[in-house]
């Protein structure tokens, strides 16, 4: 217990120096005590001593933005190390269930089609998206079983269909910029971020962490198989009911304000094992904590590294992601022999 709450601070206290050094890079010259200073009259009502610009910057632009990378860092890696476990399937991710693609489709059908008459925006239509192809899923893996390879293929095939209904719109409704601002926001974006999508998405990853870590010892149970959790009394049909709705849920949030950010959710859960091991009372925390560093660092990254123009995340977790997935089943394999 006492090894986990050091890990856990020791996290938390990485984070809060991520956020705080992440939010004074940038072509304005903001120094870590500045970042405090703004913060500190924003929380307590007081004044930052800074110009009107300078605090802007900070309060209204840079940390919105910080903050939201790590609320989507660590929501993408907890929900990868929840469906790794839930469907014993070390290549599972957030997207695997076909969630993204749905939102991806419901942001192109406001976007370009105008779908909802004004009252939805780019987050709106993406997160019904979400939640329409999310059902789907379900219904068609019911229909064929509800096991967990069916469950697989189920998201698998969602995914190709609203993947090929996403680039049908845009091929045949979309401009040429349309098309440009379209595709930006599906490779993952944050640029967009405010407080009332760092809010909502924070309320549901707390939600989520919460009712993850009330499921610890039934992932642990599902590591054995379906069968050998059911004789250890876990209701397997509706504890993954409950655990892929929560995921779900979590992931079209975050996919909606972000759009998507692939690799998060696949990597972080294998290099948090290496390091703490498979249970989840341990796991989860680290994997949330390590997913939230590693998105505050690939957003700087992104934002910064070709100044004045931005690429976007989904592309640097992409390039960053794959050999660091190829080193971690690297080393994954050389400690299991």
């Amino acid at each position: 217990m006492t090894a986990a709450l050091l890990r856990t601070a020791a996290g938390l206290v990485a984070l809060a120096l991520s956020v705080a050094v992440a939010v004074t890079i940038g072509p304005a010259d903001i120094g870590v005590g500045d970042v405090w200073s703004v913060v500190s009259a924003h929380l307590g009502g007081g004044e930052s001593g800074l110009t009107a610009i300078r605090d802007g910057i900070v309060w209204d632009l840079r940390m919105p933005r910080t903050l939201l990378a790590a609320v989507c860092g660590a929501g993408l890696a907890l929900c990868g190390a929840v469906m790794q476990s839930l469907l014993r399937n070390p290549l599972a991710d957030p997207f695997v269930l076909g969630v993204s693609s749905g939102a991806s489709t419901g942001a192109v059908l406001v976007v370009v089609l105008g779908v909802g008459g004004g009252a939805i925006g780019l987050s709106g239509g993406a997160f019904v998206g979400a939640l329409c192809s999310f059902a789907l899923m379900l219904g068609l893996s019911h229909a064929l079983g509800g096991t967990t390879d069916r469950v697989v293929l189920s998201g698998v095939a969602v995914m190709q269909l609203f993947s090929a209904l996403t680039s049908f719109v845009v091929v045949v409704s979309a401009d040429a910029e349309t098309t440009r601002g379209v595709l930006f926001w599906l490779l993952g974006s944050l640029s967009g971020a405010g407080w009332t999508e760092v809010w909502l998405c924070l309320a549901l990853l707390c939600l989520a962490l919460v009712v993850c870590l009330a499921h610890s010892r039934t992932l642990d149970a599902f590591a054995f198989g379906q069968d050998a959790a059911a004789t250890l009394g876990v209701h397997v049909g509706r504890t993954r009911l409950v655990l892929l709705c929560v995921t779900a849920l979590l992931t079209a949030a975050l996919v909606s304000s972000a759009g998507a950010i692939g690799f998060v959710g696949l990597v972080l859960p294998h290099a948090a094992r290496a390091l703490v091991g498979p249970g989840h009372a341990r796991l989860l925390p680290v994997t949330a904590l390590a997913g939230a560093v590693f998105l505050v660092w690939i957003d700087t990254l992104a934002r910064t590294v070709l100044d004045p123009q931005e690429i976007p995340v989904g592309v640097v977790t992409s390039l960053v992601g794959v050999p660091a997935f190829v080193l971690v089943l690297h080393r994954t394999r050389r400690t299991s022999r």
